[in-house]
């Protein structure tokens, strides 16, 4: 699948990375969320709602921070922390419930927390705050809620993780989506747990543990497990181990028991991205800091000060972290992370910081609170002191403060916390200004190393490719045994991403230290395109289910043509629809296409999504579209009425213009012209694939999958509703899939087989 993509650098440092999430989420103010029933009884019909179906209660509106939102979605959610008897109800807002375009600076989701079982009322906004400089996450802040113009008391706030998260983070929003969290609550009366432990190959197994997200994904949450129990040396095909491993090294450091980590594997989401594997992403962070009553193992005591890292390294009901700490290189990389956390957060006392702003920020809302679940005096002891009982459990609630200053005491003296890891004293490249397609060595100075490893991609949604670099005289390192370390690596790619890790037979240490989430950058010299170098390729302007944004919007697209052997730098062209205004959209700084590659461009007026999307769309019955510099046309495609699905595209690549068949962010295929018009006959799942392809119809017909030289590959009959293409002798690459029904009605779709 060719990918090319917008790069921007992120440099992270503790807890700045908030001031970056300005508006809805900006964790320097309180938000006002107001919420208006046209009846007085709300509570006891969101409670009846809560107890039965768990649906939606209609309210009149909801306004936030003074923009006005008629007919949302309103509902009470929770486990523990929903009871009928409480004042103040955890809730979620739904503003698209009735109206599919609301949504407030792009979202569409508010989930609101009550602060039960947090006397500091910062837990859950604080951990967030810390979790976001090693894993990708929601953002969180504070905001007070009145309904039917009452205060109902402060709550805090975090982002939905949902196909805006996944599209924003992961760069695709179509994959395998599931929460894990048993169906109907966690508990000991838990039939299935969501703890990834092998129950068989029926996908039914599964399913009253987790909850499917997306439209399939239960044959690939099977696939994981059973690689994650039985086939454990595959594991980095299926699942993103990085961010695996840094969950469990901060769930184990903060002391986040209601987690996978915890008695009941729960509260964590996968995600199937665009590399074919699944990413963990942690949520619901209110009982952090050993807020959540029970422990990391059901019905045993413990102490939250002392919890061993290697907690359940031994349980059968934890084999993610069974198998991650027998293997000897994932654990030295789980306690790197897990000191990374412990040194940079709470031994430097950083944390302490952002923890007193926000106590500041919040201070008056927590006054005026009128169905908080603690004191005020409460509040303003929880940061340093235990709170003994006053909450709904009735527990004790131990101080943030004290509970860390605690557990950095613990890691000081923990004889597998205090084992000596090597040192990275330099690293570096052959050429710190490269071409595109040069040969560089990076190379790593280490002392009381044993090996070095390097990860490494050229562009950046793509996963990390981990290489050895080796002291031995033959790979422009130095001389041998000089403990200087290098390795070759061609630049056929956009920039270079990389981290340095090293390790002894005790201990492991990477460069950043917060890698993958972090990396080192090395830019790769691009040359600026000439006239004929850049076309437009193909288009379309009425996209009915060819494609979808990373936010699963089916908008206008644009594609790009490099027609060149050689990567050109973008940066600095214009797109528009209108001749006389060739500076409407300006392509971003950091944005190149490889050499005889595609690069897509949504047209679709939405600069809120993250990556590639123009200021305009593109109109179906037919306009311009036009490539330039500002000044000088590149390339100019003036068309007609479009009919859905149908792309507007040159033939062959870079050739003259016909209706085809689409071939989305993929070269042209041009042995497949359209000349009838195209409907929806069938969904294709999973898409991407490795392995099949279903057909789901309702319709009789026949299909093809042609490659895009247009050679057909296999043909047959759809007489059932689901219909498998065996796709694992195929080689990797985008396809065309052709349906046709009885009708003459046709449809094409791309398949993509990694």
């Amino acid at each position: 699948m060719k990918q090319t993509f917008l790069l921007v650098v992120l440099a992270c440092t503790l807890f700045t990375g908030s001031a970056l999430a300005q508006g809805l989420y900006d964790r320097a103010s309180v938000q006002k969320i107001e919420i208006f029933f046209g009846f007085s009884n709300w509570d006891t019909q969101l409670d009846a709602l809560a107890t039965t179906t768990e649906d939606y209660l209609l309210a009149d509106s909801v306004r936030i921070n003074g923009i006005t939102f008629d007919s949302v979605g309103v509902k009470y959610k929770g486990n523990s922390s929903y009871n009928q008897n409480n004042n103040k109800n955890p809730l979620h807002i739904e503003l698209d419930y009735i109206h599919g375009s609301y949504d407030y600076e792009g979202y569409t989701d508010i989930k609101l927390q009550n602060g039960y079982q947090d006397p500091s009322m910062i837990r859950e906004v604080l951990s967030y705050a810390i979790l976001e400089q090693y894993m990708d996450c929601p953002k969180a802040n504070f905001a007070n809620v009145y309904i039917n113009g009452t205060l109902r008391g402060l709550y805090s706030s975090a982002e939905s993780i949902n196909d805006k998260f996944n599209g924003d983070h992961y760069y695709t929003s179509d994959g395998s989506f599931i929460k894990c969290n048993p169906v109907g609550g966690a508990g000991p009366g838990s039939t299935v747990n969501p703890d990834l432990k092998y129950l068989g190959s029926d996908s039914s197994l599964y399913s009253n543990g987790y909850e499917l997200k997306s439209d399939y994904g239960w044959n690939d949450l099977v696939d994981l497990i059973n690689t994650l129990n039985n086939d454990f040396s595959a594991i980095e095909s299926k699942l993103d181990m990085d961010r695996a491993i840094w969950m469990l090294a901060y769930n184990n450091v903060l002391v986040n028991l209601d987690s996978y980590s915890g008695a009941f594997r729960q509260n964590y989401y996968l995600y199937k991205d665009l590399n074919d594997r699944f990413i963990t992403t942690i949520w619901d962070l209110n009982m952090s800091f050993a807020g959540f009553p029970g422990g990391p193992v059901q019905g045993q005591s413990y102490t939250a000060t002392t919890l061993d890292p290697f907690s359940n390294s031994t349980s059968a009901n934890h084999p993610l972290i069974m198998k991650i700490l027998a293997n000897p290189m994932y654990k030295r990389m789980y306690m790197a992370h897990l000191r990374t956390i412990v040194q940079e957060v709470f031994a430097s006392g950083d944390y302490l910081t952002t923890a007193n702003t926000l106590r500041t920020t919040i201070d008056a809302s927590v006054q005026a609170d009128p169905y908080k679940f603690y004191t005020y005096t409460q509040f303003q002891n929880g940061l340093t002191t235990s709170v003994t009982g006053g909450g709904p459990a009735g527990s004790s609630i131990p101080g943030i403060q004290q509970l860390m200053d605690a557990r950095v005491t613990y890691f000081q003296s923990n004889a597998d916390y205090l084992l000596a890891a090597p040192a990275i004293t330099a690293h570096a490249a052959s050429n710190n200004s490269p071409a595109y397609g040069e040969t560089i060595t990076i190379t790593a100075t280490c002392t009381n190393e044993s090996v070095v490893y390097m990860g490494y991609r050229l562009e950046h949604p793509l996963r990390f490719n981990r290489v050895q670099l080796f002291d031995d005289g033959m790979h422009n390192d130095g001389t041998a045994g000089d403990h200087v370390y290098g390795v070759d690596v061609v630049l056929n790619g956009i920039t270079m991403e990389y981290y340095i890790y090293a390790e002894n037979a005790n201990a492991g240490i990477f460069s950043p230290s917060r890698a993958e989430h972090e990396f080192h950058t090395l830019n790769i010299a691009i040359v600026l395109p000439a006239l004929g170098d850049i076309l437009i390729n193909e288009l379309m302007a009425d996209n009915g289910s060819t494609a979808y944004d990373s936010n699963g919007e089916n908008d206008d697209w644009v594609e790009l043509y490099n027609n060149t052997s050689t990567a050109k730098d973008l940066s600095g062209l214009y797109l528009t629809d209108d001749v006389t205004n060739l500076t409407k959209w300006q392509i971003p700084l950091g944005t190149a296409i490889n050499a005889n590659d595609v690069l897509v461009i949504w047209v679709d007026s939405d600069s809120e999504q993250s990556g590639l999307h123009a200021s305009f769309k593109l109109s179906a019955s037919g306009e311009s579209c036009v490539l330039s510099d500002g000044t000088t046309i590149y390339d100019q495609v003036d068309f007609g009425t479009q009919s859905e699905d149908i792309s507007y595209a040159r033939c062959p690549d870079g050739g003259t213009f016909t209706f085809a068949g689409p071939t989305f962010d993929a070269l042209n295929n041009c042995a497949l012209g359209l000349n009838e018009f195209s409907v929806p006959l069938a969904h294709i799942y999973p898409n991407p694939s490795n392995l099949n392809f279903t057909i789901q119809s309702d319709v009789t017909g026949i299909y093809a999958v042609y490659d895009l030289s247009g050679r057909e590959i296999t043909t047959g009959t759809m007489e059932n509703s689901l219909t498998v293409l065996n796709a694992e002798t195929w080689q990797s690459g985008n396809y065309l899939l052709r349906i046709r029904d009885q009708q003459g009605n046709a449809q094409t779709i791309q398949l993509i087989k990694y």
